[in-house]
């Protein structure tokens, strides 16, 4: 396992995604981003957990990989926060989507993951930071 190219394929794919002004793999806060660098996204590693195999049987230990995708967006006036951040959180769901759907049914960043998806809450705010909304959404990966 590589686990430098397999988040950096992470980041390459949604780093790819259309409609973002800024993509970085170094998180800023908000409030370092400016209005003109928004849409703003920014892919960080999270936790990895192991699960032994049986190597006496051959079947390895599987890995996760954990990552956040942080999602900053920047409104204006009487803009709904979430008619900005919403299709950008549906093309990110797109770009993970598996590769071959008839084939495989599993995203696999180009053969380094067995799988890659969305799991978990997407934490969203589209109001109590005013006109900035931020979403941030749980990646996994499962490497064997």
């Amino acid at each position: 396992m590589n686990r430098e190219a397999i988040y950096a394929a992470l980041f390459n794919r949604l780093a790819s995604v259309p409609g973002f002004v800024v993509t970085e793999r170094r998180l800023r806060h908000w409030d370092s981003v400016s209005s003109a660098e928004q849409p703003y996204l920014c892919v960080t590693q999270g936790g990895q957990t192991v699960v032994q195999g049986i190597p006496a049987k051959g079947v390895p230990a599987k890995w996760y990989l954990n990552a956040d995708v942080y999602v900053y967006a920047q409104t204006t006036g009487d803009q709904v926060a979430g008619t900005v951040i919403n299709p950008l959180l549906d093309a990110i769901e797109q770009a993970l989507a598996p590769e071959f759907p008839d084939i495989s049914k599993c995203q696999t960043l180009g053969g380094l993951v067995e799988h890659c998806w969305i799991e978990g809450t997407i934490e969203t705010d589209e109001g109590t930071l005013g006109d900035q909304a931020v979403a941030i959404v749980p990646v996994r990966m499962l490497v064997t």
